[in-house]
């Protein structure tokens, strides 16, 4: 399991479920193919096309721009939680793909 690092105030560990243990430093599998395995109940990855993030936050087309709430490394790779379960995990090249796993 991944240890979160809290960016907002009103985020707790609690909030982020079980996200931290879809993840693990001792699988050398990078972070996507480790949700695609240990989230198979949940669908696995599936990334939602449309979000563009920027300095602000997270943004989608007509929806309020939602601020990064916890985040963690996975060895070279960032993964960021966002409000309603989005997961971003973003690539050393600034590359990202986003998803919904709650």
């Amino acid at each position: 399991m991944i240890r979160f690092t809290l960016l907002h105030p009103r985020m707790t560990h609690d909030a982020l479920g079980i996200v931290p243990e879809f993840f693990s430093e001792h699988d050398p599998a990078p972070a996507r193919e480790q949700i695609e395995k240990n989230y198979q109940h949940g669908g696995g990855w599936n990334p939602f096309p449309g979000f563009t993030m920027t300095d602000v936050g997270l943004r989608y087309p007509g929806d309020p721009i939602m601020q990064v709430l916890a985040e963690a490394n996975l060895r070279d790779e960032t993964i960021r939680f966002y409000d309603h379960s989005w997961l971003a995990i973003i690539q050393p090249d600034g590359s990202y793909e986003i998803a919904r796993v709650d």
